[in-house]
């Protein structure tokens, strides 16, 4: 697929363990193919631990940490599930600041699995209509959203998928919301 958009600098927010390999992995892949340049930030320096399900599995070296970042300079932001991941990012400060700095920017924030926990933390979610990995539902709803169960959801500027079954369709929403 070849998509044809004005390249744009993507932001991958993920803590420092706990990342759901195929969910940074396929659409970090697919921001390439887009003619799109990803950017793994963290909010520590060195390289970040990606899992399948719960064993470990590879590593990447994280290019900015959070606290250097400046949503200024992203024209997305990806963030990826895993149970630790999204979990540890909301304990953050810096984290959370910039995913809530992201949400008001208008720019595309795109949310898989069980990544919506770091949206509720920043509070990003109220009056929103989301869909994530179904145990998030009552987090989603205590937090003012409208949780549906589907393959990708579209609301403003948040897309959120539920697994990554669900990462072309999240893929290819995201290619869309950068012009593609």
């Amino acid at each position: 697929m070849t998509v044809t958009t004005a390249q744009q600098t993507i932001a991958f927010l993920v803590a420092s363990e706990g990342i759901e390999e195929v969910e940074l992995t396929e659409p970090w892949k697919m921001m390439e193919r887009a003619g799109h340049v990803p950017v793994l930030i963290s909010p520590d320096a060195g390289t970040v631990q990606l899992f399948n399900h719960l064993e470990a599995s590879n590593t990447r070296p994280v290019d900015v940490v959070v606290s250097e970042a400046s949503v200024d300079d992203y024209g997305a932001l990806v963030l990826p599930g895993g149970v630790a991941n999204p979990d540890a990012l909301r304990t953050d400060e810096q984290a959370v600041a910039f995913v809530r700095d992201f949400v008001a920017s208008g720019k595309p924030v795109a949310a898989i699995c069980h990544a919506p926990w770091t949206l509720i933390e920043a509070d990003c979610v109220r009056g929103r209509r989301v869909t994530s990995w179904p145990s998030l539902q009552t987090d989603l709803r205590n937090a003012g959203a409208e949780w549906v169960d589907e393959q990708v959801v579209l609301d403003g500027n948040l897309i959120t998928s539920r697994k990554p079954d669900d990462l072309p369709a999240f893929n290819e929403q995201l290619v869309q919301a950068l012009g593609g």
